[in-house]
């Protein structure tokens, strides 16, 4: 049996298909401006016929109500994260994901169940597309942007985590002579100290988990390791997490694995 979670997310996809020794196969790929054809891409290249899909993330819907001719399940990220999250690291007890579209906190209960979490999903403010924006505004490809601001000193603050704003704040801090790199790490900043309150409210124990595309982020991963002052585990595909506890969601109801 080969059971599948998809978390299709603003910016990237990903597929995890769990089968009776483990993990049989992994893919990622973007979503683009048609979520449902990338899905149904991936899909296709799985190695074998899938007997049931578990979707996550925003686009779960899509997925839901569309006849890919397999049975489709949903659940929630923060559920599959919390799930994805124990699977990878059973110590964890905090979890941080810094997505495309939103940031979430969550603490975990034992067995990766979900305690008490916390979601930014309505404006782009301390999110991934925060961090690509501005990395365009840049000029810099956002692959190389954390790299970039790790190259930043000094102690420039911005004040608005508004993407509008912040880039007005930028370009001002850029027309008075600071070094663009220094800025860049102040963007940085405002990110993970937005992020710090949120872990704060869900009351933040480690180990952290650190998961989703920003946790690729060296500058991210950095600073949020000197301000929290405890563990933080960062896995080895934090963006493939979500899609991880979908499938091994998926499983638990099949009876396949206990989770």
């Amino acid at each position: 049996m080969l059971i599948a979670g998809i978390d299709i997310g603003s910016r990237s996809i990903e597929l995890v298909a769990l089968n009776g020794k483990g993990v049989a196969y992994r893919a990622r790929t973007a979503t683009t401006f048609d979520p449902l054809d990338q899905a149904r891409r991936v899909l296709a290249e799985a190695p074998g016929r899938i007997d049931l899909l578990v979707a996550t993330g925003y686009g779960r819907g899509l997925v839901e109500s569309a006849d890919l001719g397999l049975p489709v399940r949903t659940l929630t990220e923060i559920k599959a994260y919390g799930l994805g999250a124990h699977s990878l690291h059973p110590e964890a007890r905090t979890v941080l994901d810094i997505g495309g579209q939103d940031t979430k906190a969550i603490s975990l209960l034992p067995g990766g169940r979900v305690g008490r979490f916390e979601m930014n999903d309505r404006c782009a403010a301390g999110t991934g597309k925060f961090l690509e924006f501005m990395a365009t505004a840049f000029q810099v490809p956002v692959e190389a942007f954390g790299a970039f601001a790790c190259r930043g000193g000094g102690d420039v603050q911005i004040g608005s985590m508004c993407t509008v704003f912040a880039e007005t704040e930028a370009t001002s801090l850029m027309a008075k002579g600071e070094r663009p790199e220094n800025i860049a790490l102040a963007l940085h900043r405002a990110v993970v100290k937005r992020t710090v309150g949120m872990l704060g409210r869900v009351g933040l124990e480690f180990p952290l988990l650190f998961a989703g595309g920003v946790a690729h982020n060296p500058c991210a991963v950095k600073l949020l390791r000197e301000v929290v002052a405890g563990e933080v585990i960062v896995p080895g595909e934090p963006d493939m997490v979500g899609a991880l506890g979908a499938a091994l969601w998926g499983a638990q109801q099949e009876g396949a694995v206990s989770v």
